[in-house]
């Protein structure tokens, strides 16, 4: 369960791109309900069939993953959410049973909302409304190019584009804390296949290992054996959603 630290934020934002992207009349609908919570690492937040109550959006640093499980026991990991958005409830736009796991993949700050109140304030702004429809395109969007990705780029340009999205979230920081089991989980393979493109990274300088953790050491470097999805990605948000993705400006806005 998340850490509830008993804090309204109805004065100041909290730092989600999301949240940040609505106009002050459309803020002041739901900023009453909002609550701060604390997330640690590998917290679940909802597992296939819960009933989908609550909104989180993480803040900062922290990041969330949805898992799709698959009949040989191993889940694999289809998008990211980190500052640019929220999970729960965000495509469905209802009290529908979770499809996937989603879990914490870095820990941080979170906020919560009911499910309730969004519905709610989405019926009184036609602006609320659109600026979540826009978002779930967006992740629309993502899954999309993530079904994509997993069909025809290799296991290295994958492994470089999550480390790639990662930095992305975490104001381009060049430790990482991802294990090779997680990132693994990640690309969907086993985590020999992950050791062999780690080894060969860190032998072109690319990046070091650290307990837990990878070190990038050349970001250009990973950029450059990366796949065009994060890219893509990206591209999509500043279409639908300008300022909303991840960004050096948008992170100095």
């Amino acid at each position: 369960m998340l850490t509830q630290t008993v804090t309204t934020l109805a004065r100041e934002r909290p730092y989600n791109n999301l949240l940040r992207r609505l106009s002050p009349p459309d803020y002041a609908l739901i900023a009453s309900y909002l609550v701060e919570d604390q997330a640690m690492p590998n917290e679940l937040l909802y597992r296939p069939g819960d009933d989908v109550q609550i909104v989180h959006f993480p803040c900062g640093p922290a990041l969330t993953s949805y898992l799709v499980p698959n009949e040989d026991g191993r889940d694999v990991e289809t998008i990211l959410v980190g500052r640019e958005g929220a999970v729960g409830g965000i495509v469905s736009e209802g009290f529908l049973p979770a499809y996937t796991r989603i879990v914490v993949k870095f820990g941080g700050p979170f906020v919560r909302l009911p499910l309730s109140r969004l519905a709610a304030a989405k019926l009184q702004s036609k602006t609320l409304r659109n600026v979540f429809a826009r978002y779930a395109d967006c992740m629309l969007a993502q899954m999309f190019q993530s079904t994509a990705c997993n069909a025809i780029h290799s296991i290295e340009q994958r492994t470089a584009k999550w480390i790639v999205a990662a930095m992305d979230r975490t104001d381009g920081e060049p430790t990482v804390p991802l294990t090779h089991e997680q990132l693994a989980t990640l690309l969907g393979v086993g985590r020999s296949y992950v050791s062999r493109v780690v080894q060969t990274f860190r032998a072109e300088g690319v990046l070091e290992t650290r307990r837990g953790a990878f070190m990038v050491r050349d970001f250009d470097a990973l950029k450059q054996r990366s796949c065009l999805c994060n890219e893509a990605v990206k591209t999509h948000f500043e279409e639908v959603l300008r300022g909303v993705y991840p960004t050096e400006q948008a992170a100095a806005g």
